[in-house]
């Protein structure tokens, strides 16, 4: 019942599916329209983070980094950057949906400021996320919908880790240097045979993601692995983001068969640069994933999408999901100001939208 719940209030997979009801009364969709590969991809992604969420790797990895930081710059620096590694394997949601609380855990004990740190969490989850085919959803759409070697792929992705880490570097200088005490070291453990098994589960999904073997075959040896360490795991999945997929499959299906639409929808995508900037814009009112989804199949300029559309993650809240995440995070583990967290958080992200932007068009045009 409560995975039902779930899904039902998200409000991204609502707007979707009355848009792909509407669709539907002037065509039908077409069975080959709908990527089944980044399907399964997505499947396995889900279910393999929410293994190691369950086996609470990443809470034993920040609390033992924790202990290490003597100031809260140093504290700051470290779940930053924690969270750009982690997002890179786990996503920017599970990321700042367990760093984040776990930051302000140790902010109310210590009387910490939360505004900036929090907001430079949620910055490094995007970037980090940025980096890997896994890291974002719209990133494994890319790579599926373009056929993205590996080599391509990072050749894009590391020139934007780069330029999105100076600007993370920039920030951090914000946060002012205070003297810490000693953060007492949480009693949490880790069940090292099945966290090894995720890992190698982890690595054969790798190789789903860039078609080396079929997509469903890691999702399925994943779900085998839910099910043998803890069933309820797949309780916990993000149901309502792979759904969210399957309708935008099924709405731009049905879409590409209008004349007029497909018209409207390509003069806005006439060359490389207006590629990059739509995917930005669109981003920044209906979120990167389904913009990606949307523009990706109008367009055969892959780099403008993958620079544009992990950028769009950045300015407004509803940017990526992971923003909305923070908020949400913030608001229930936060002890300051929401109204202030929310102007000072959209504040920065409009800040890196606009640098990385800036940046983005950079690298299109000298880099990749």
């Amino acid at each position: 019942m409560t995975v039902i719940k779930n899904i039902a209030k998200d409000r991204i997979l609502q707007i979707t599916v009355i848009l792909t009801i509407i669709s539907l009364f002037f065509a039908r969709p077409r069975i080959g329209d709908i990527n089944f590969h980044t399907l399964f991809s997505i499947l396995a992604m889900l279910t393999i983070i929410q293994i190691f969420a369950y086996l609470h790797v990443l809470d034993v990895l920040a609390y033992k980094l924790t202990t290490s930081a003597s100031s809260t710059r140093k504290l700051t620096a470290t779940f930053t950057f924690l969270s750009v590694i982690s997002a890179m394997f786990l996503t920017n949601d599970i990321t700042v949906l367990t760093l984040i609380p776990l930051y302000l855990t140790i902010a109310r004990r210590h009387h910490l400021p939360e505004i900036l740190p929090v907001t430079l969490i949620g910055m490094g989850a995007n970037i980090g996320a940025a980096f890997t085919p896994w890291g974002n959803p719209h990133n494994i759409f890319v790579v599926n919908r373009y056929n993205v070697s590996p080599g391509t792929f990072f050749t894009w992705s590391l020139p934007l880790l780069l330029a999105s880490l100076i600007l993370l570097v920039i920030l951090l200088v914000g946060v002012k240097d205070k003297k810490l005490p000693t953060v007492p070291l949480e009693d949490i453990k880790i069940s090292w045979r099945p966290t090894a098994l995720t890992i190698a589960v982890a690595i054969f999904f790798f190789f789903g993601v860039f078609n080396v073997v079929p997509a469903y075959v890691p999702a399925i040896v994943a779900i085998a692995l839910a099910l043998f360490i803890n069933p309820t795991i797949l309780l916990h999945l993000d149901y309502a983001l792979l759904l969210t997929f399957t309708c935008f499959f099924i709405f731009i299906s049905d879409i590409q068969q209008i004349p007029f639409i497909v018209w409207i929808i390509k003069q806005t995508m006439f060359s490389e640069h207006s590629v990059f900037l739509t995917s930005i814009i669109s981003s920044q009112f209906i979120s990167n994933v389904p913009s990606t989804i949307l523009i990706g199949k109008f367009t055969n300029y892959a780099e403008a999408l993958f620079l544009g559309s992990n950028i769009g993650g950045f300015g407004s809240i509803v940017g990526s999901m992971a923003n909305m995440l923070v908020f949400k995070s913030f608001s229930e583990n936060g002890t300051v100001s929401k109204k202030k967290f929310f102007w000072v958080f959209s504040g920065l992200q409009l800040i890196g939208l606009v640098a990385l932007t800036l940046l983005g068009w950079f690298i299109l045009d000298f880099v990749i």
